[in-house]
């Protein structure tokens, strides 16, 4: 294939990447360690850890769940928010052989049982915020280890006690919880401390992480990260961003993960990236908190901040953030959902920096392609490949189309993932013959390589960044004992781009919109919810009986349509 992106790479960015320096991701995150030990790689709530501190913590981690006797390529699920631990316990599982599972921290209990039986978790490290999740969960499949770790654990000094106490009993934010022969992660840490650690013998093409989507059908399951697949995705993340901050190589650079890190692009960029790159990283547990985000800024000048159109959205209108000093911002990286025009023109016209748009999924780890990072203003396009990495446009029938015609977003390079766990048919069905994999999104390439995406195949809907599939949404509407039929669908939001509104057919005459909320707050994490029902007599269905999504958006998309319930 021709690849004219080539042509249009910024000076200094390389056509390909190679891995063959590192022997797996826990290779290149155990020489970042030594290579920058005095350097601070994390700042949460005011409280600073070194490289050295992590490694220590990761190794005693590592050397914990070597005792369990696990066998390599065991899941550890880790369920926590932007906190310390995360980045300890993830590094210490890598380490240790063993495969990464990223569970959101809000999902219900019906949620977590259903990752936690897919992925045969063995193990799990989770939040206390959380704890009482997992102990309305009624089978946890081959779950027999659960660590439990505070919101101050591992800030050092006294600051970690009182964390603790003042999130227990002041602001009262950890629900009572009992789970037997749980362990907190302190004592997990003092023991693995105490225990030797062999390194296990890692290849390149080994699962390191199982990053849950609802890839082509919204049926969720693990996309099978490799070793290699995000090796690669931190080399070629590296590679992109030189032309901004390739004179500062000498310094260490800030980044702030006001992203959760549990989510593909930030443990990817902010986390392994961040990482690799020796930067010191200002954790964000909440970012709908403003407020402590801008003081995190103010104390800390930031160089990169990766995050979602949502999140730039607000800061844009937030006059504490506008008066913030931007003077030390190289990138703003934008992913997760599509930028919007008027949120790039107005962060350009706070910050001096350009908003620069990336694309990806989690099947591609996440990256996979991404506009000039020394661009100076708004492009409306997705970007271009990454180093390494080839975009074909392609028809129903695999072939690609000439540039300027639409098709589906395909894409092939060494960060596109193993395949889906356990689900070989899935894998066959997304992928071409000649390894390309397909996105389910329709674009347009030019003929200097931007792509930009004009709609979906998918019915995938984006609330503030986060996937959203509406067969999961409608097998949970559709389990109320009062609904007969049901169909959900994304209309635009100015707050969180997308919406969740779900139509519904009534069993009982009685059923009220309130009662469907009320069933959704124990079945669905909060952005899954819907925010708006609509009643209907009937819905339009295809002449086999399936329901069509597609004939209900029109009138959705009407201000007037639904109301919020």
């Amino acid at each position: 294939m021709t690849r004219p992106w080539l042509a249009h790479y910024p000076q200094g960015v390389p056509a390909e990447i190679s891995t063959e320096k590192y022997s797996s991701l826990a290779d290149l995150l155990d020489r970042a360690c030594k290579q920058y030990a005095s350097r601070i790689a994390c700042t949460a709530m005011g409280s600073d850890i070194t490289y050295a501190q992590l490694d220590a913590h990761a190794r005693a981690f590592a050397a914990w769940l070597q005792s369990l006797g696990l066998p390599k390529g065991a899941r550890v699920a880790l369920m926590m928010p932007n906190v310390p631990a995360y980045l300890v316990c993830m590094l210490g599982t890598l380490r240790a052989g063993l495969v990464v599972v990223n569970v959101n921290p809000l999902y219900t209990a019906e949620e977590l049982q259903r990752q936690l039986l897919d992925s045969g978790a063995s193990a799990i490290v989770i939040l206390e915020n959380f704890a009482h999740t997992l102990q309305r969960v009624a089978d946890r499949g081959q779950l027999e280890h659960i660590v439990v770790t505070g919101p101050g654990d591992l800030l050092g000094g006294l600051k970690a006690p009182l964390v603790n106490l003042a999130a227990r009993y002041i602001k009262k934010i950890v629900p009572a919880w009992r789970i037997d022969g749980a362990r907190m992660l302190p004592k997990v840490l003092r023991d693995g401390a105490g225990r030797a650690f062999t390194p296990p013998a890692l290849s390149m093409d080994d699962v390191a992480v199982l990053q849950y989507t609802g890839g082509t059908t919204g049926v969720p399951k693990g996309a099978m990260l490799s070793h290699r697949n995000l090796t690669a995705n931190v080399l070629q993340t590296e590679a992109v961003a030189q032309p901004v901050v390739h004179d500062l190589a000498s310094q260490q650079l800030t980044i702030i993960s006001a992203l959760p890190l549990y989510h593909v692009f930030a443990m990817t960029v902010c986390g392994l990236y961040g990482l690799h790159a020796g930067m010191r990283n200002v954790l964000i547990i909440n970012p709908r908190d403003q407020p402590s985000l801008i003081n995190a800024w103010r104390k800390v000048p930031i160089n990169v901040f990766p995050g979602v159109n949502t999140l730039f959205n607000a800061l844009a209108h937030n006059e504490d953030f506008a008066r913030l000093d931007f003077s030390a911002l190289r990138l703003t990286l934008g992913g997760g959902m599509a930028v919007q025009r008027q949120v790039a023109e107005r962060w350009l016209e706070i910050t001096g920096r350009p908003l620069v748009e990336g694309y990806g999924l989690s099947e591609t780890s996440p990256v996979a392609t991404v506009n000039p990072t020394n661009a100076t203003a708004y492009s409306g396009s997705i970007g271009l490949p990454l180093p390494s990495t080839d975009v074909a446009i392609l028809d129903d029938e695999g072939r690609e189309v000439p540039l300027g015609e639409r098709g589906e977003v395909s894409i092939r390079g060494p960060q596109v993932m193993l395949g889906y766990w356990q689900k070989p048919e899935e894998t066959r069905q997304s992928m071409t013959a000649d390894g390309y994999f397909r996105s389910g999104d329709i674009g347009i390439m030019d003929e200097q390589g931007y792509t930009r995406i004009v709609d979906r195949k998918k019915d995938m809907i984006a609330v503030s960044g986060f996937k959203v599939y509406p067969n999961e949404v409608e097998a949970a509407v559709a389990q109320h004992p009062g609904v007969l039929e049901c169909a959900a669908i994304g209309v635009p939001d100015e707050h969180s781009g997308e919406a969740v509104k779900v139509f519904v057919v009534k069993k009982d005459p009685s059923l009220t919109e309130a009662q469907i909320q009320d069933w959704c707050r124990e079945k669905l994490t909060g952005y899954k919810r819907p925010r708006f029902v609509e009643f209907r007599d009937e819905l339009p269905k295809s002449n086999v009986g399936k329901i069509l999504r597609r004939e209900l958006r029109p009138d959705a998309a009407a201000p007037e349509a639904g109301k919020p319930a």
